[in-house]
């Protein structure tokens, strides 16, 4: 085993006998351009919402829960999908959130949850992962698209422009803690302190 080591890192270290020195850098460059411009396609492919939905646990579970909230039909015509919420913009935090959905794939390739009732069975998980990594990045993908600085507290029911007062005034809270179940149905909730 340790001579085969040594022989592979002998050819590694040895000059090139059929190629300029050139040739390779210009080579090794191209090469790194077409894995980057592979790589990146991927990643964008991966990164919309046909992808997401693209199985069934989702189109027919939480997609369907989406369609009538506010993120996804609304008087403006914004409208949120799935990477906006679930996906970190910054390049650094999307590449550990790709990392962490590689659980997502082994979940699918091993039917975790491909049925509504194993779903539902696992459901409360699966939020509690999401609240918890939306209260550790403080709501980072909510406040992509909301902005404290351009919210008109006025023109909020009494209760929302109170909470968000607090929040904005010092409050230890972020978006999450308040707004669970915005855009999906809440698990069974039984036993969560504060919850009915």
């Amino acid at each position: 085993m340790w001579s085969l080591a040594k022989e592979y890192w002998r050819v590694l270290t040895r000059p090139s006998v059929h190629f300029s020195l050139g040739f390779l850098t210009f080579g090794g460059f191209l090469a790194g351009v077409i894995f980057w411009g592979g790589f990146n396609t991927a990643l964008e492919v991966s990164n919309t919402e046909a992808f997401c939905t693209g199985c069934h646990e989702m189109s027919d579970n939480v997609y369907q829960e989406l369609k009538p909230t506010i993120h996804y039909t609304n008087r403006s015509g914004v409208r949120a999908t799935c990477p906006d919420c679930h996906v970190p913009h910054d390049w650094t935090n999307k590449i550990a959130r790709k990392m962490q959905a590689t659980k997502e794939v082994w979940g699918k390739v091993f039917g975790i949850i491909d049925t509504r009732e194993k779903f539902v069975a696992k459901r409360r998980e699966l939020a509690e992962h999401e609240w918890a990594r939306l209260e550790a990045n403080n709501s980072l993908e909510c406040r992509n698209c909301h902005n404290f600085s351009y919210m008109d507290l006025t023109r909020q029911s009494p209760r929302a422009s109170e909470a968000h007062e607090e929040f904005l005034t010092g409050g230890k809270k972020t978006c999450i803690d308040c707004h669970k179940g915005i855009a999906h149905e809440l698990p069974d909730m039984t036993g969560v302190p504060g919850w009915q």
